[in-house]
């Protein structure tokens, strides 16, 4: 078989588009629903899929490294699909719980091993200054693929709630034979396996040693886990609002058509502000986002939840563009799966409890609670990051 770089990119194309062509997204919740579950039981499953990524998160990279990004990659898309497999002939709690806990597993496998392996294969051709411009173009297909996906997967619910889960079954599939006829290519220079000894002294040089970079993995992870938060709460809002199930996926697409829209002028945005109004701006758009979402009922606080989802979409590559900065190379993965690490925490541990007050009080009342904390780690968080990345300014 010819090396050929473009037999890997076609591939990994289409891994990344079996991982974002989620026809599920829009109307999950409405499906839970349908099979006798409450918010509460929709976030703790949203917990247990985190705490699975978080498992192997950190030590995903070691996979990758030991076994080959081939191997990696393989594991990873069956799991994809396995996961969906379970989910569409699951009809209650235990078995969307096995299907979660498949698919976290997958999905930590995955992240990571692609890129790795698209720097390699391009490496191998002396073309590894092409790797932005392909990484680049694959984010946006990943974008596309939601976005199109969004729209899709409403129509298919109003045939049925099955549906979206019975053809994102046969999409996961896809990545099966894609990766199974990727090469593995030559890896050039010395491959540094981590030791579980060293993952920990990363982790500990990220959250304890380092002041800066702890404090902007913090502020980011706080930031993280607000958006994971209110992307769960977005579909109980479309149902509050009554909205019509086949406009659940054209909103939801819309939202995440904004995310897209801003993050591609997020630079400019930080470069025109500065890093401090950057930081600030973004905390008071997501406290406004969950405020207004909270209070207003009506078609009106679609524009509270559009404010909250441009600021996501600048907030995530600037954030993580600060912890880059700071970061050296040979660290750099580990410490941005740090920040992952600490994002599925934060939500593992206060999901479930905004679930269980949606069920027993109000989806308002939750919004509300989840904005009041969000505003308190947030406030918190970024007094230490102005303390250790403005050190002059904070003491003068």
């Amino acid at each position: 078989m010819a090396k050929n770089p473009l037999h890997n990119i076609i591939r990994l194309y289409i891994i990344k588009a079996a991982k974002w062509f989620m026809l599920i997204m829009p109307i999950v919740v409405l499906f839970y629903q349908e099979n006798g579950l409450g918010m509460q039981e929709v976030f703790i499953l949203q917990a247990i899929y985190s705490i699975s990524i978080v498992l192997l998160e950190i030590p995903s990279g070691y996979f990758a490294d030991a076994l080959g990004r081939k191997n990696t990659l393989i594991i990873g898309s069956f799991f994809g699909f396995l996961g969906y497999l379970v989910y569409s002939f699951s009809f209650g709690f235990w078995g969307f719980l096995v299907a979660e806990v498949v698919l976290g597993f997958g999905q930590s496998l995955i992240s990571g091993a692609d890129s790795a392996l698209l720097y390699d294969t391009l490496l191998q051709s002396k073309r590894e200054k092409d790797y932005m411009k392909h990484e680049g173009r694959m984010i946006s297909a990943g974008n596309f693929a939601e976005a199109l996906a969004g729209v899709a997967g409403g129509l298919l619910a109003a045939i049925s709630l099955r549906y979206p889960y019975y053809f994102q079954t046969a999409i996961a599939f896809m990545a099966v034979p894609a990766s199974l006829t990727l090469y593995e290519p030559k890896v050039y220079g010395e491959m540094v396996k981590m030791s579980l000894g060293k993952i920990i002294g990363v982790v500990k040089y990220a959250l304890i040693e380092n002041k800066k970079l702890r404090s902007n993995i913090i502020y980011s992870s706080v930031v993280g886990a607000s958006t994971l938060t209110m992307a769960w709460f977005v579909q109980p809002w479309f149902i509050r609002a009554e909205l019509p199930v086949t406009m659940f996926g054209v909103l939801w697409t819309l939202l995440n058509l904004s995310v897209g829209i801003s993050a591609l002028f997020a630079y400019k945005f930080e470069r025109f502000f500065g890093v401090r109004t950057t930081v600030v701006g973004i905390t008071i758009s997501l406290a406004l986002g969950f405020i207004g979402a909270a209070i207003l009922e009506s078609y009106w606080g679609l524009l509270f939840l559009l404010i909250f989802y441009l600021a996501r979409g600048i907030a995530t590559p600037v954030l993580k563009d600060y912890i880059n900065r700071i970061t050296t190379s040979d660290i750099r993965a580990t410490i941005l799966s740090v920040r992952n690490f600490v994002i599925r925490i934060i939500f593992a541990i206060w999901g479930p409890f905004y679930g269980w007050y949606t069920d027993a009080f109000s989806l308002g009342g939750a919004i509300i609670i989840a904005g009041l904390v969000f505003i308190v780690l947030a406030g918190t968080s970024y007094i230490f990051f102005v303390k250790y990345n403005f050190p002059k300014a904070h003491h003068n």
